[in-house]
């Protein structure tokens, strides 16, 4: 199992999930996060005065999924979330070695 973790736009999580619904992809945590990467922030103006801004606001997306998912749903969301501008986002895929459902212990695949 891979856990895949975005971090995109927040105005392109509707597109994202849209994506990843078509296919087939419907569980997944959101957070709304704040960072940066290489654009460090900018400048912006309040009552007149300039402020740096250098933690941007960004959604992130976990997902687990079997192991030979994990590429096609890499595409759905780089094709989805990709604007082509800075600032766009990363993903990023772990190894899962176990999952557990709660509810009723089910664990591995049945839990996904």
């Amino acid at each position: 199992m891979k856990k895949i973790e975005a971090i995109i736009q927040p105005f392109k999580l509707e597109d994202v999930k849209e994506a990843l619904k078509a296919i087939g992809i419907d569980g997944m945590t959101v957070t709304e996060v704040r960072g940066h990467g290489r654009q460090k922030g900018h400048l912006e103006v309040y009552r007149g005065r300039e402020y740096q801004v250098d933690l941007i606001p960004k959604v992130k997306l976990e997902i687990i999924i079997a192991s030979d998912r994990s590429e096609e749903v890499v595409q759905a969301i780089m094709k989805a979330a990709r604007t082509g501008k800075i600032g766009d986002g990363k993903i990023f895929i772990y190894d899962i070695g176990e999952v557990i459902r709660i509810r009723n212990d089910d664990r591995g695949g049945a839990a996904l």
